[in-house]
């Protein structure tokens, strides 16, 4: 069979920025069709790359030829109107505003300068129909489920003609059954003509749907190969540059006293709508309990009520054995639960703030950080020097300041400063979120030597696989409730169908 058309290429794309080169004289090509995966770890240089391509940055060197002529993009409205389309990981959608509204939102039909809706209707139900998009144009939003947002996000980016896709992370915030959905509609693209490239951090997806792979290594571009032939373990290889352990291996769970233990827990969110509901869990010394669920189901929510954060509004928080009866987040710490936050550059870190300034954030008023009112900064520097060799941190010394770093080794700077408190419990909320396989491959070992070490660990994740790897139970959350218990030997086709509220009973 002919080798199709190449519809894009980039020839010696070179950026830099003070202090590092994230694109190094990167080529890369892309032909009509197909699904183009880049992979790469955290600082490799894919999303500068894609920024470039989209009109978002301008290359130092280098040149992009689109369909055999050489283009310069100042604007993302450059990209578009040349056919290049872009579905970010947060999607940017209006809410209250119907499908149909937000996909011709900009260049919207109109009758004597009012939006013609019918017409925009119509439009978008034909293009719907075209791709075999199952979607309701008249409905709102903010009232169907992420899945369905994506594929508006991709309708928007179709409409405005785009021949070729960029999708950043396409798949993390959906179910196995959605990401299952989302894959046949990109084989539906690929037939119509549309050329994707697909960056993700998930291996098995890549090696589900790629074509072809292209892999870059601290701005480099390392190698370009046929999904033909690849495996987890040598993409893995590629990005990291070493031998990289894609599952842990650990002991079965020899579960002690129960060191967390919620009953009846209910919790209101900001806008006073109940999203925790009824919640009663149990996690022991030494065993991992998993928290699955889609995203917004309460978990956010559950999180804050245990570590002091929002207000309970029914039910009981012991930690144990002792009951935390309307603590502060100081409280809870000093009861000795510590919390990898799910979002670690506003939750976990002050980024001003040196890597030693962050380690001591919890405990600097106590002895040998300070004395009778004085802080000891010195102290604060040489327990940080041995943190730092402890959890591999790389990319500065205890006076970097952590913003200067990346985000795997910003999530082992919290880790370091959770773990080293020997804390009771530990709860990991997403505690590997737009981490690269070799930083995830830490955390994970880690999470198992703590409860190896008798901790009690929630591990809050959206990453199924992550879920299944890392516990030994797993309870599911849908719509503030707990519906199902587990044993990690479940299929991610059943916890996904009890993600959605599929079943209801418990099953262990």
């Amino acid at each position: 069979m002919a080798e199709a058309a190449t519809v894009l290429e980039l020839r010696g794309i070179t950026k830099s920025f003070p202090g590092t080169v994230a694109n190094d004289h990167i080529d890369l090509d892309l032909r009509r069709g197909e699904v183009h995966a880049l992979l790469g770890e955290n600082g490799a240089g894919k999303t500068t790359l894609m920024n470039i391509l989209y009109g978002l940055s301008k290359p130092d060197e280098g040149e992009i030829i689109l369909n055999g002529e050489r283009v310069n993009f100042s604007s993302p409205k450059d990209a578009i109107e040349r056919g290049i389309g872009m579905v970010h990981q947060h999607f940017m959608l209006i809410p209250v505003m119907t499908v149909a509204e937000n996909v011709v939102l900009g260049i919207e039909p109109s009758e004597r300068g009012f939006l013609d809706y019918d017409s925009a209707r119509a439009r978008v139900s034909a293009l719907a129909a075209t791709f075999g998009f199952q979607i309701d144009p008249d409905t709102r939003v903010e009232d169907i489920s992420v899945g369905l947002q994506q594929r508006v996000e991709i309708l928007k980016a179709l409409y405005r003609n785009a021949g070729i896709l960029i999708l950043d992370e396409p798949t993390a915030v959906l179910t196995p059954q959605e990401a299952t959905e989302f894959f046949g509609i990109l084989e539906t693209l690929k037939r119509e003509g549309i050329s994707i490239i697909f960056i993700s951090h998930k291996l098995n997806e890549v090696l589900e749907i790629a074509d072809r792979v292209t892999v870059l290594r601290r701005g480099k571009k390392i190698e370009t190969l046929p999904r033909e032939g690849a495996t987890q373990e040598s993409l893995a290889r590629a990005m990291v540059g070493r031998e990289v352990v894609l599952h842990i291996e650990k002991a079965p769970a020899e579960p002690g006293d129960v060191l967390l233990e919620i009953e009846g827990l209910q919790v209101m969110d900001d806008r006073e709508i109940e999203k925790v509901r009824g919640v009663s869990l149990k996690v022991r010394a030494g065993e991992i309990v998993g928290l699955a669920g889609v995203d917004g189901n309460g978990q956010s929510e559950l999180i804050d009520a245990i570590t002091g954060l929002r207000k309970i509004e029914r039910g009981k928080v012991r930690v144990a054995g002792k009951e935390l009866r309307h603590a502060s987040a100081r409280d809870v710490l000093d009861a000795g639960v510590g919390q990898i936050p799910e979002d670690r550059q506003r939750r976990g870190l002050v980024l001003e703030f040196s890597i030693a300034e962050n380690l001591a954030l919890h405990d600097f008023r106590k002895e040998p950080n300070a004395k009778a009112g004085w802080l000891f900064p010195r102290r604060l520097i040489e327990k940080a020097r041995t943190l730092i060799r402890e959890f591999d941190v790389r990319g500065g010394g205890p006076e970097t300041p952590a913003g200067a770093l990346s985000g795997g080794n910003q999530q082992k700077v919290i880790l370091a400063r959770e773990i080293d408190r020997d804390p009771k419990v530990l709860i990991a909320a997403q505690p590997t979120r737009g981490l690269d396989v070799g930083a995830i491959e830490f955390v994970h070992r880690r999470l198992i030597e703590e409860r190896d070490d008798g901790r009690a660990i929630l591990l809050v994740s959206l990453e199924l696989e992550e879920t299944l790897s890392l516990a030994d139970r797993i309870l599911v959350i849908f719509e503030g409730k707990i519906v199902g218990e587990y044993l990690p030997t479940v299929t991610e086709d059943e916890l996904g169908f009890a993600m959605t509220g599929g079943r209801k009973e418990a099953v262990a």
